[in-house]
């Protein structure tokens, strides 16, 4: 039997996907596929904002990463070129901007997809950082 006159509860705003911009969140966040998304961090950085220290401190985590791994990468030798490379210009990070900015640029692109990707990343994220 038909009720009549009422009508179909409208859902509450906020309440569908699990997909949500702001306001707050209780239970876990979902992707378009509706996989469970978890241990993602949000945040923003302003254009010379890292500093040299923080770059050196990632450099030398990069390093023993690459140290760590060396067997299983592909292109060891010019990870490590670039690592030394990266510690020159850092001495004089205004004269060799042009170098630091070639490293930020061609990192990500020799270790994706490696054991070293995400030190790689983070340190030419952070070179980035030291770039006006």
């Amino acid at each position: 039997m038909m009720a009549i006159g009422r009508r179909r509860q409208e859902p509450e705003p906020g309440h569908g996907a699990g997909i949500s911009i702001g306001g707050n969140n209780i239970g876990p966040l979902q992707n378009v596929v509706g996989q469970n998304i978890s241990h993602v961090r949000q945040h923003a950085t302003v254009e010379g904002a890292t500093d040299v220290d923080s770059v050196r401190e990632l450099l030398a985590a990069f390093r023993l990463d690459l140290e760590r791994n060396e067997p299983q990468l592909e292109h060891a030798d010019a990870l490590r070129a670039m690592a030394t490379s990266v510690d020159n210009a850092l001495s004089a990070p205004a004269e060799r901007l042009g170098t630091l900015r070639g490293i930020a640029q061609a990192l990500p692109a020799l270790v994706a997809g490696s054991v070293v990707q995400q030190s790689g990343e983070a340190l030419a994220h952070a070179i980035g950082g030291l770039l006006p």
